[in-house]
């Protein structure tokens, strides 16, 4: 299907610039690698692209109507959204006020603007000055940490998986970040009595490092292997059951060695009685 019918179902057609840099987007996908291996047809690839170039131009995208019109349910088509993004290797870039219209929290649009100035001067400040050109301010996590915890600030509910899925991040990375930025912007989103000491926060000089994964591995935190550590501790705890258990039985036996071995009952065959009958 051709993008400019799509887009004009979108509501989209008006901005010719927004089609073309669709088209541009869609062609750049085809000349990387075919969506089809991933599961991701013609015309959900085509309304992915206009909402990447919706977000790139920071024009308003209708997210429910797109994925009603992919075909997909919400959570493939976030799916899709995200692992085309990463193929082609476009930065995803939230728009606040198109997060808090998908979300319905129109109000906190101001909020969550000045949290993020707030957050980006107070983190600046803690850093030294020769990690602050290093400082990245544009991963789409910090704009859901800082929509989130406004939300939460005035008792309005949000989905926090979905907004996770949404920005296109891990959960240990949203929690990460929200802690951080609760800590420095306290007098913003704090809703605890409690307020932990922004000065003895440890890990606010690596939130912003340009390779998340190198900060991870160096600061012994969250990794891309979580799953599988989460996997070998299960595994773990399954075994240790396992060794009490048969030291368990084995004590059991040596105890009660008369219960323990089973009796075996052997009968003898006489087959010359039997041939002394016959004859």
């Amino acid at each position: 299907m051709d993008i400019s019918n799509i887009a004009r179902k979108l509501d989209l057609a008006n901005s010719k610039l927004l089609v073309r840099k669709a088209a541009e987007i869609r062609r750049l996908c085809d000349a990387q690698f075919d969506s089809s291996i991933i599961g991701v047809g013609e015309i959900c690839k085509a309304v992915i692209c206009l909402e990447i170039a919706s977000s790139r131009m920071e024009v308003i995208f209708d997210r429910q109507a797109a994925i009603k019109l992919s075909g997909m349910s919400e959570k493939a088509y976030t799916r899709s959204f995200n692992s085309l993004q990463n193929v082609i290797g476009i930065k995803s870039k939230l728009n606040i006020k198109e997060l808090a219209i998908q979300f319905g929290c129109v109000r906190i649009i101001k909020s969550v603007q000045n949290v993020l100035s707030s957050y980006k001067e107070r983190f600046l400040a803690s850093l030294p000055s020769s990690r602050r050109a290093n400082a990245d301010f544009t991963r789409p996590v910090f704009t859901a940490a800082a929509f989130y915890l406004c939300a939460k600030k005035q008792k309005l509910k949000v989905d926090k998986l979905r907004l996770i899925e949404v920005c296109g991040t891990s959960e240990s990375e949203f929690s990460c970040v929200s802690t951080s930025m609760t800590d420095l912007c306290f007098d913003f989103v704090g809703v605890s009595k409690e307020k932990k000491d922004a000065k003895g926060f440890q890990g606010n000089r690596d939130l912003l490092d340009v390779l998340p994964e190198k900060r991870r591995l160096e600061d012994g935190g969250y990794s891309s292997d979580d799953e599988s550590s989460c996997y070998k501790r299960h595994k773990k705890m399954e075994e240790a059951k396992y060794e009490d258990w048969k030291s368990t039985v084995v004590d059991s036996i040596k105890k009660n060695p008369e219960k323990g071995a089973k009796k075996v009952i052997q009968t003898s065959l006489n087959f010359s009685k039997k041939a002394e009958t016959k004859s």
